[in-house]
């Protein structure tokens, strides 16, 4: 990419050979977009292929793109045509895709006993649980809330939002359908 920008801007304006790096270029950027295209393919299909429920966050990537230190990482990975993807995919293959709200503390909430932290900031990555002592990696913690409530939500159709055990020592309870 870079090299074919660089000779297409040291070609003069108007001739032959610009327009043959203008269509290189062009080339160059049509080769990046379908190898996107592709591994988001190959990705979403092993996805539903191999998971009978797949769960999501619901994130309003609109807003999110407007902060524009994320932009471009947001936009570079393309969570919109991911999810876009697994959605008809899951139709298709009948696997159900389930979208846990944008607004559910998945980085904030201990996976070990359900306590909240009230401010967590995105540049730290690791936290400890004044509750139950728990060190927590930020993205895996917020990986296994987003499954977990998920899972609430699949098998008994239950709020996202599970209450926060009183004692630290409680442990995961399965819920009953009403």
């Amino acid at each position: 990419m870079k090299r074919a920008q660089k000779a297409l801007a040291r070609k003069q304006k108007g001739s032959n050979n610009r327009q043959k790096a203008r269509r290189q270029v062009a080339k160059v950027h049509a080769q990046i977009t379908d190898a996107r295209k592709d591994f988001l393919h190959k990705l979403t299909t092993r996805l539903v292929r191999e998971n009978q429920t797949i769960v999501v966050e619901d994130l309003a990537i609109k807003n999110m793109v407007k902060n524009h230190k994320l932009a471009l990482a947001i936009s570079d990975a393309s969570w919109g045509e991911l999810i876009r993807q697994l959605a008809y995919k899951c139709e298709w293959y009948g696997r159900e895709l389930i979208k846990i709200d944008r607004w559910f503390p998945s980085s904030k909430r201990c996976g070990n006993c359900g306590h909240t932290v009230d401010k967590l900031p995105l540049n730290i990555r690791e936290w400890e649980c004044t509750t139950c002592g728990t060190n927590h990696d930020r993205d895996v913690n917020a990986a296994n809330n987003i499954l977990a409530a998920g899972l609430a939500v699949s098998v008994c159709g239950a709020t996202v939002r599970p209450q926060e055990s009183k004692s630290p020592q409680a442990g995961a309870r399965k819920q009953k359908p009403n």
